[in-house]
């Protein structure tokens, strides 16, 4: 009998696999980044396939089989793909492709979670002119949980204004932080 695990997780991204399944990758709490197959999620009327557009946050139910994880279940907890403007969601595409690229695999960062969460929240909630700081402070915090940038980022540790005017202000010396680490990387 195979463990079922339930938490929450937001995708990030949706591949087609086959003529109805997909792939999802999964950002959550406490299992880190998952990659998922799930079945008949493409066919007209499937229950799972608002629950699992790209940038929804879902409870999710998961199962370990032989070839990876299956996605059984999912319920629809915030739709943040929604919510977001045109411009925030290209942020976010690049940010979740930022995340996707240095994790290769499965993660086992249960920091991971709170910061692209807290990146759409605050995508969804600040005025637009720090958007860009909330971006900026997002790939270095991503970075930083991976190990590729070791110095000191504003301490809050959710997106607040003080902590997005900190960045705005040091705008340049955070970018090329950003791409010092992405080089470490070796991206």
């Amino acid at each position: 009998m195979r463990h079922k695990y339930e938490t929450r997780g937001v995708v990030l991204s949706r591949a087609p696999l086959g003529e109805a399944s997909a792939f999802i990758t999964l950002i959550t709490p406490e299992l880190g980044t998952v990659r998922a197959h799930t079945q008949s999620v493409r066919r007209s009327g499937a229950k799972l396939a608002h629950a699992l557009t790209t940038f929804a946050e879902s409870e999710v139910v998961l199962v370990r089989g032989k070839e990876g994880w299956r996605l059984s279940g999912a319920v629809l907890q915030t739709n943040w793909f929604a919510r977001l403007s045109p411009l925030s969601r290209e942020r976010a595409v690049r940010i979740s492709g930022l995340l996707q690229r240095l994790v290769t695999g499965e993660a086992p960062e249960p920091a991971l979670f709170p910061i692209m969460t807290g990146f759409f929240e605050s995508l969804s909630n600040v005025p637009h002119d720090l958007h860009e700081a909330a971006e900026i402070l997002a790939a270095l915090r991503i970075l930083s949980t991976l190990g590729f940038d070791a110095e000191q980022i504003p301490q809050e540790s959710d997106f607040t204004l003080l902590s997005l005017e900190t960045v705005r202000a040091e705008r340049t010396a955070y970018i090329a932080r950003i791409n010092q680490g992405i080089a470490a990387s070796g991206l």
